[in-house]
């Protein structure tokens, strides 16, 4: 169960293949797209997660269906993708994919932001939300709303990258277009279900329910200079339109970027594993810091080598007051040993921070 005032929370998030071999449940277009097969795996993936986890406080013993728009225990960012004209493709056992568009650059040139309320699969969800909202009186739950650069991506390619030094006005003016459509859905998200980033990563329910969390994915693959160029401005208009406002940065660099992501009003960020995290937390001092262990670890390594991982995370991280742990993205076969090594660690953070406060 979800609480906003726990000590140093802990997250874990496991990815459709996961979810398929131990639950049985297809991340086809249903899964996402159908109220009933919905409100269905909810209820399931609630009570699988207390059952294996209860102890760390996940899932629910006696989940009761609720009137769930969107899943808020894997990520699938295909909305915005969609929206802008990709075509998406479900699978039972994974994310869905949105397939690449490669515009050309008189194509990206000529690219409008769509109405969302008239474009699929927004226009659906929303006849959904009012169908559900009708019947229960409220709505829960939220839709994974991606990142500009990666939305870019999909639309323009590799080109991309090479017009961040070739036509950089081009670049801008793609960033902003689909920075705005981004803003203008989780608005929308949030001002129907009351969250609009916890699909992006859970450990937002912990912080503040309706902190906005921009997927930054891509930001890895471009330099500081570059992000601070053409991007940052992008995001500083998101910023101003959507607060609280925070980063998703899976990358293992944040440390390059923290300084200039300093530059925008952060209340958290995601640090992917193998950033330097003394650093980011010397450029974001009071920003809350979303640590993140690494799936791959821990799906491979020993139970002394998550926790020694742990250990240095918190560790690094200075004053644990906003700090929280998480495994995003888990897959099939990942010992539950692990995953109790790494909660056994926090829980002795959490008491030596206890007892220092009794001081």
């Amino acid at each position: 169960m979800i609480t906003a005032d726990q000590m140093l929370p802990i997250e874990l998030v496991f990815n459709p293949h996961w979810w398929q071999r131990t639950a049985g449940i297809s991340f086809n277009r249903p899964f996402y797209m159908d109220p009933a097969t919905r409100i269905r795996n909810d209820v399931t993936m609630r009570r699988v997660l207390h059952e294996r986890y209860g102890a760390l406080g996940m899932g629910e013993a006696d989940p009761q269906t609720r009137p769930i728009i969107g899943s808020l225990h894997v990520a699938g960012g295909f909305v915005i993708p969609a929206l802008l004209g990709a075509e998406i493709w479900f699978e039972e056992d994974a994310a869905p994919q949105p397939w690449p568009l490669n515009l050309n650059a008189a194509e990206i040139d000529a690219l409008e932001k769509p109405d969302f309320r008239t474009a699929w699969p927004m226009n659906e969800l929303i006849t959904q939300m009012d169908a559900l909202e009708a019947e229960w009186g409220s709505l829960v739950g939220d839709v994974n709303t991606d990142g500009v650069l990666n939305a870019a991506y999909l639309l323009y390619g590799q080109q991309l990258y090479l017009d961040f030094y070739k036509k950089p006005e081009r670049v801008r003016r793609l960033l902003d277009l689909i920075g705005e459509l981004i803003v203008d859905v989780a608005l929308y998200i949030r001002e129907r279900t009351g969250s609009c980033s916890i699909s992006v990563n859970r450990m937002v329910a912990h912080v503040d329910p309706r902190l906005f969390f921009h997927a930054n994915c891509s930001v890895q693959m471009i330099s500081p200079k570059s992000y601070r160029d053409v991007h940052l401005d992008t995001e500083r208009r998101m910023a101003e339109r959507i607060r609280p406002f925070g980063i998703h940065h899976c990358g293992s660099n944040l440390h390059r970027i923290a300084p200039e992501y300093a530059k925008l009003p952060l209340t958290m960020v995601g640090v992917g594993w193998g950033s330097d995290v003394a650093a980011v937390r010397e450029a974001l001092p009071g920003v809350f810091l979303n640590l993140r262990l690494s799936p791959i670890r821990m799906l491979h390594a020993t139970p002394a080598e998550i926790a020694s991982d742990t250990e240095y995370l918190l560790q690094a991280a200075g004053p644990l007051e906003n700090v929280g742990v998480c495994c995003i993205n888990m897959d099939y076969g990942t010992p539950d040993e692990n995953i109790f090594a790494m909660a056994e660690v926090v829980e002795r953070y959490r008491n030596d921070q206890k007892d220092r406060t009794r001081i």
